[in-house]
């Protein structure tokens, strides 16, 4: 059952355009230890606001450096966040995530803040007006899958062209991405901001950027998507707000995804400009291709351009491009190895360039940047490698996203024994793609682990369980699948388990990643003795 905008931002003002914020405005943020959450209370910080937030989960991967930059934050629900004791505003405005809002419109700041007369927006739309304060050009990256590593690879691009952008991105950047200590967002000099734009319940409708990166147009989130016509037709509405502040907007299309294929067409009355990337096989495949695209595709203001790349894998699962459609390269570029393993990330370093290629970025810091970005947290982070047991914690928690990152790293440790280690996120995911979890965790791995679900956004958690998915994993005749439980006695459990030769891959959004740190701990503890 599907539930509408309005819905999951119940009590929130309607998207809109960003406005600068009056310097000294108070703010508090609830659900600060979300990534969009820390994100907002640290841009609209360094935008002049007086900041707060509380979350009743405590402190998450993402609050050191909210609090290292000085805001405090509470560990739990209270009216006395918004009110004083008289019930007057302390607060000019209160952001909120969706998360919070879509499952519990009357948390206690919420109520006193309508009480009151306290406005009360989205964090994305906090980003936005914190993008408004500094007049900055918005750079968007959207689409199912592959944003977090793309925004982060974008960041490393025009650092690489030595600009000095501002950054949220929904992964923790490195120090040497983020400025100085680990965190989704980047404060720069340079008025230039990109962001993570994430489709749930409109979460990216108050960016207007100048160049929008659409990755792909998976049907994701069933609560609040039917199908994924859905999905594209979000994207469709999205991309018609673009504002290139007098010029024509630029659309980045990852040509070779059926959701974008079905959305380009709707698209050929748009006046903005279309630039398509697409990956092939074959060197002598990539002039036909750019010549299909532009012939396919067009807006109202003429046929598509295109930045196409012949892939190769490398030893190790490393992809290596031939890129051409730049402009100022003479014919193709040099071939660069990536870094980052798997297929799937050759199409999110096309996205990146494409971004960087409409933002004016020259060929050779492109090339440069491509081959030197190592990736951003919990995406095929290596988190220690004990004893012969390799553990990788990974973000993953779509079927389609599962099955590129096991290819990944089948590619990277061929004849080991791995482990697919998945924590679901949300239950009403889980329930409307049991089946497909499990064909892909069933057939892509070699033993198969159920934590618990974790729980966000979901009205009902009877529908579905970890034991229900390890039964279907286990009915499919592939690997065998447990659900031990919670995810520190998921932890417990692998440490049991594993082997010397083992690969663990750990997945899922919520807390999988202390099922990660903890096996590491406990192999660790096992080696010294």
């Amino acid at each position: 059952m599907t539930r509408s905008l309005e819905e999951i931002a119940r009590g929130l003002e309607p998207s809109r355009s960003g406005r600068a914020i009056p310097l000294g405005e108070r703010v508090h943020v609830l659900g600060a230890g979300g990534a969009a959450a820390s994100a907002s209370l640290l841009l609209a910080a360094a935008a002049g606001a007086r900041m707060s937030g509380c979350d009743s989960s405590g402190p998450s991967l993402y609050t050191p450096a909210v609090e290292g930059a000085g805001i405090p934050l509470a560990w739990r629900h209270d009216p006395a966040h918004v009110v004083d004791s008289e019930g007057s505003a302390i607060v000019d405005r209160i952001a909120v995530s969706k998360a919070l809002t879509s499952v519990n419109p009357d948390l206690p700041e919420l109520v006193a803040a309508r009480k009151a007369g306290i406005a009360a927006v989205s964090c994305q739309q906090l980003i936005a007006d914190a993008a408004a304060t500094r007049d900055a050009r918005l750079l968007a990256v959207s689409g199912t899958h592959g944003k977090s590593t793309t925004t982060g690879w974008l960041v490393h691009l025009l650092l690489a062209d030595g600009q000095d952008p501002s950054a949220f991105v929904g992964a923790l950047m490195p120090p040497s991405l983020a400025g100085g200590v680990p965190s989704v967002v980047r404060i720069g000099g340079d008025p230039v901001l990109v962001v993570e734009a994430d489709e749930y319940g409109g979460n990216f409708d108050p960016y207007h950027p100048a160049i929008g990166v659409l990755l792909n147009a998976d049907w994701d989130h069933p609560d609040v998507f039917a199908s994924r016509a859905d999905v594209v037709a979000a994207f469709e509405r999205w991309i018609r707000a673009f504002d290139g502040a007098g010029e024509p907007p630029t659309l980045v299309a990852g040509a070779d995804d059926q959701g974008v294929e079905e959305l380009l067409p709707r698209l050929a009355d748009w006046a903005g400009r279309l630039l398509l990337t697409s990956l092939v096989d074959d060197e002598e495949d990539v002039e036909a291709r750019r010549r299909g695209l532009a012939g396919d595709h067009a807006s109202a203001l003429g046929p598509a351009t295109s930045l196409v790349a012949s892939v190769s894998m490398a030893a190790g699962g490393r992809a290596r491009l031939t890129l051409h459609g730049i402009d100022d390269a003479p014919g193709a570029f040099p071939s660069v190895e990536l870094r980052l393993i798997g297929r799937h990330n050759a199409f999110d370093a096309l996205g990146a360039a494409g971004a960087a290629v409409a933002h004016g970025v020259p060929a050779a810091a492109i090339v440069d940047g491509l081959g030197t970005f190592e990736g951003v947290g919990r995406r095929l982070e290596l988190k220690g490698d004990v004893g012969g047991v390799v553990v990788l914690d990974d973000f993953g928690h779509h079927p389609t996203a599962i099955a590129a990152t096991i290819a990944a790293v089948r590619l990277h440790y061929p004849d080991r024994r791995l482990w697919a280690v998945y924590e679901p996120l949300t239950f009403h995911r889980t329930a409307a793609m049991l089946d497909a979890f499990a064909d892909v965790l069933a057939t892509a791995a070699d033993r198969v682990v159920v934590a618990d679900i974790f729980a966000v956004r979901d009205p009902d958690t009877s529908i579905v369980s970890a034991a229900d998915l390890a039964q279907a994993v286990t009915v499919r005749g592939g690997s065998p699948a447990v659900a031990p439980g919670s995810v520190e006695e998921t932890a417990s459990y692998l440490a049991a388990q594993v082997k010397p030769n083992d690969v663990v891959l750990v997945l899922g959004g919520g807390r999988s990643y202390v099922i990660a740190d903890r096996l590491v701990e406990a192999l660790r503890a096992r080696s010294d003795t």
